[in-house]
């Protein structure tokens, strides 16, 4: 078994993993027969899916340099340090407190050097663990420091008080079996797998990290992977396909939605998808920080990370996730981290962009909201192509579940938060881009109506906005009129033609117009006649000029031929001798 790969062999590669070394504690051969007699012999501990998962993660090197569970002075440090007790960085604790009267027994028979093996749910070995430390296992201390609160409605701190016990063991392990994917061991790419493919097969220089959680693909992640593949050669993306709420959209189908994105939008050989089963941590910021070096312990030398990620509702502030990046030197962390605002898409600007590149204010905008995107395929309708392409949509809302409504017609989310979060506008004005309204409206009143008229007027409008603006420079602007659709000159003649033919006759009707009206409410005097005929007079100044080819040839004012621009007036006189 092989237990670390050499450091040599990274010597030419543009990245280092984590700690300098990347762990492989996968037994096979020879060794994993004798290791699997060998376990039904040891104790046995009973492990959940969630410790499965983490064991491979460490076994295959997600989580180098850590080749298993802390011991008391790794876990403490990590939790109030955020490193180990070396003083490398790692953000959150690697431990095992197994739970479970029967585990609780095994562990009393425990001592520092014993083996012990460690079973899933059918009794089947997964893992050997050697025990060098066991310790108490305080889940106060564990959740305040790593989560920064104690709430049970906080999905980190629950999983504590669900998941562990009170006891911790920690020590190195070694992976006697790995679990089968199912529809995405096809897929899957462990480190040693995408060092290779990176840096040997594609001749890489820098690769840039994703990790991604339960949403589908949608446009905001496509400007953050667009803009980094214009500076670095591929892309790795990992749409996270574990232990996802019911409410999200399954795994499965997230990647599926992904696969057919890439298909068609993507260039060809640079973007590498595969999935990542990882246990969330539900720990925000520290999350964040582990997804940056899990990417590094992949190979990336980019670690591509958006607005709130690994948010957990409002426990952390939107940015909190970029700003712990300040706590340490970049040369420690070992992979370049880009930060990236929210992404929503502007109208005006006919383009996603974020608060930095874009000047617009909200009546131009369509926010891109992972959970608002979620929420509208609940409710069966297919988001605005500026949000989600349809290739993407399509497929992720045959995988949201609970499908569809109740029978009041209301989602997992209020409609109203949905409506909020996707189109901001549709609260303070009438429609996209459009003029306030009187009175704004409430998200508590917003109904499944307003989310249909919403997506309508985008579906509509998103595109119309930029599209108006540049019809209303291009009429004035193109000197080539065949450009111009014939129909809108003669339309114009023909408004200018009545519009003088009104002129005209208000002009007879103030020259006949009494200086004083015989009767007020059924006549006009000659002072309301000629304010009515100047009214007439600037309407036929607003009516756009009619350019036709001879309206604008004063915009040629160079006449200069062509041909001079060609040499020099000597090698002119010679052609035009010569002819």
């Amino acid at each position: 078994m092989l237990e670390v790969t050499e450091k040599s062999k990274f010597a030419n590669y543009p990245q280092q993993p984590h700690g300098g070394k990347l762990v492989n504690k996968v037994v096979t051969g020879e060794e994993l027969e004798a290791e699997l007699i060998r376990a039904k012999q040891l104790p046995t501990i009973m492990v959940d899916l969630e410790a499965v998962i983490t064991l491979e993660m460490i076994a295959t090197g997600v989580l180098s340099p850590n080749e298993g569970f802390m011991n008391k002075e790794d876990y403490h440090s990590v939790l109030t340090t955020g490193r180990l007790k070396s003083g490398l960085i790692w953000p959150a604790p690697l431990s095992f407190a197994p739970i479970g009267n029967r585990n609780k027994e095994v562990i009393l028979t425990l001592s520092i050097g014993d083996e012990v093996t460690l079973a899933d749910e059918k009794n089947d070995p997964v893992a050997i663990l050697k025990i060098e430390d066991i310790f108490d296992y305080d889940k106060d201390f564990r959740a305040s420091h790593l989560f920064g609160t104690t709430d049970r409605n906080h999905p980190g701190v629950d999983a504590i008080y669900r998941r562990m016990g009170d006891t911790a063991l920690g020590g190195p392990i070694k992976l006697l079996r790995r679990v089968n994917w199912g529809p995405f061991e096809k897929l899957r790419l462990e480190p040693q797998d995408t060092w290779r493919i990176f840096y040997e097969e594609k001749k890489f220089r820098s690769t840039a990290g994703f990790i991604t959680g339960a949403n589908p693909l949608h446009r905001g992640h496509e400007y953050i992977h667009k803009n980094a593949l214009e500076e670095v050669d591929g892309l790795f993306l990992q749409p996270l396909v574990e232990m996802a709420k019911r409410e999200y959209t399954r795994h499965e189908f997230r990647m599926l939605a992904y696969k057919s994105v890439l298909e068609t939008y993507y260039p060809k050989g640079r973007s590498i998808l595969a999935p990542l089963r990882v246990t969330y941590i539900f720990a925000g910021p520290r999350e964040t920080v582990l997804h940056a070096l899990i990417m590094k312990n992949y190979g990336c030398t980019h670690a591509l990370i958006g607005r709130d990620h690994a948010g957990i509702g409002d426990y952390y502030d939107k940015y909190a996730s970029h700003r712990i990046f300040d706590q340490f030197k970049p040369a420690e962390l070992g992979i370049d981290v880009r930060l990236y605002y929210e992404v929503f898409y502007c109208t005006r600007c006919d383009t996603p962009g974020t608060v930095q590149s874009c000047p617009h204010d909200e009546r131009y905008r369509i926010s891109i909201s992972g959970t608002g995107i979620r929420e509208m395929l609940r409710h069966g309708i297919m988001p605005p192509k500026e949000i989600v392409r349809p290739e993407s949509a399509r497929i992720a809302m045959q995988g949201v579940q609970p499908k569809g409504l109740d029978e009041d017609g209301n989602a997992i989310s209020p409609v109203g938060k949905t409506i909020k979060s996707m189109f901001p506008f549709y609260l303070e004005r009438t429609r996209l881009g459009g003029p306030k309204r009187n009175t704004p409206l409430t998200i508590e009143e917003l109904t499944n109506l307003d989310l249909e008229m919403a997506n309508l007027d985008v579906r509509s409008n998103a595109d119309r906005i930029y599209r108006d603006i540049f019809e209303a420079y291009s009429s004035v602007g193109d000197i080539n009129r065949n450009l111009q659709p014939e129909w809108v000159a003669d339309a114009r003649e023909a408004l200018k033609h009545q519009q003088e033919m009104v002129i005209e006759d208000l002009e007879e009707k103030v020259k006949q117009a009494p200086v004083t009206a015989s009767d007020e409410f059924m006549y006009q005097d000659k002072e309301e006649a000629e304010q009515e005929l100047e009214v007439a007079k600037k309407i036929l100044s607003d009516i756009p000029k009619v350019l036709r080819d001879d309206d604008i040839n004063y915009r040629s004012w160079n006449t200069l031929p062509y041909r001079r621009y060609r040499g020099s007036d000597e090698t002119n006189k010679k052609i035009e001798e010569k002819n």
